[in-house]
């Protein structure tokens, strides 16, 4: 250790090292293990992360993990054309909004938000992308299992936890959900007060209602 230099700098410049290095994002616990005995590690992420605030690449977080990712203004300049391999379908990115708000659900609660059964290979793709996992069985007859949203579905979103997704108003203010209250039981003639078709519409709910 450089004599001239305090121990909490050295401590800050070793955080900084491991997470260049890091191919992976890494915890806090995976960084307590490599600084000195008694380093306050929160305290040492907040310090990096508020010295690289204005440069090109900053410190975020992404659920328990923390790596460096490129300033967002700076983004649409680095962008260039990538061949997608495969995109998600409709009901995927759908089945996608529901677990994130929803989390942990089943696969039988999924289809009973959305309304439709859930096609087949559609959690797959979900899977393979790293967007979601299995967490545990629910306990009800035949114990399903519940999935939730990755660290790896925070980072490509640039969310540090699931509480920065977007409420409702958010969502309405982006034009994402129709502005007028859900119709949540059709006329039994078919038609609404006004004579014409009703339309169910349910957001989703954040808080889960």
């Amino acid at each position: 250790m450089n004599a001239e230099m305090p121990p909490g700098r050295q401590a800050l410049r070793l955080v900084e090292a491991m997470l260049f290095a890091s191919a992976e994002p890494l915890s806090e616990r995976d960084l307590a293990e490599r600084l000195p005995a008694g380093s306050d590690v929160p305290a040492l992420l907040a310090q990096l992360q508020g010295e690289c605030a204005p440069r090109g690449v900053q410190l975020a977080r992404a659920g328990a993990g923390w790596s460096f990712v490129t300033a967002a203004d700076l983004s649409p300049l680095l962008a260039r054309e990538r061949r997608i391999e495969k995109k998600l379908s409709r009901a995927a990115i759908e089945t996608l909004a529901v677990i994130a708000y929803h989390q942990p659900v089943t696969r039988g609660e999924i289809e009973e938000i959305r309304g439709v059964q859930l096609g087949k290979g559609t959690l797959d793709a979900l899977f393979e992308h790293g967007w979601i996992e299995p967490r545990g069985r629910r306990e009800t007859p035949g114990r399903p299992v519940t999935w939730v949203t990755t660290d790896g579905f925070l980072r490509h979103f640039g969310l540090g936890t699931t509480a920065e997704l977007p409420n409702v108003d958010e969502l309405r203010a982006a034009g994402l959900l129709d502005a007028r209250p859900a119709i949540r039981v059709l006329q039994p003639d078919g038609g609404d007060d006004a004579g014409g078709p009703s339309v169910a519409i349910e957001p989703l709910d954040p808080d889960g209602g």
